[in-house]
């Protein structure tokens, strides 16, 4: 499985094919812990700063979601 800086990588590089399981590891990785589910979509909260995002659990990840977890590292284009 890659490590979480090679996910980043792709997600910065190929947004398109970024799978839910490779988005939720970097979520984990950033202190989000999934609160609940709803039908097809994931709630992820970060306990230290109160954010959250909710995403739909399909594959590939649309691009608008891939953005959103490169917002929250930081590593945004």
């Amino acid at each position: 499985m890659p490590s979480v800086e090679k996910i980043i990588e792709k997600m910065k590089n190929q947004p398109n094919g970024i799978r839910f399981a490779e988005a939720e590891k970097v979520l984990n990785y950033l202190d989000y812990y999934e609160t609940r589910q709803k039908g097809s979509h994931k709630r992820f909260k970060n306990e230290e700063n109160q954010e959250s995002i909710t995403m739909p659990e399909q594959n590939p990840l649309k691009i608008v979601y891939v953005k959103q977890i490169l917002n929250m590292v930081g590593d945004d284009e």
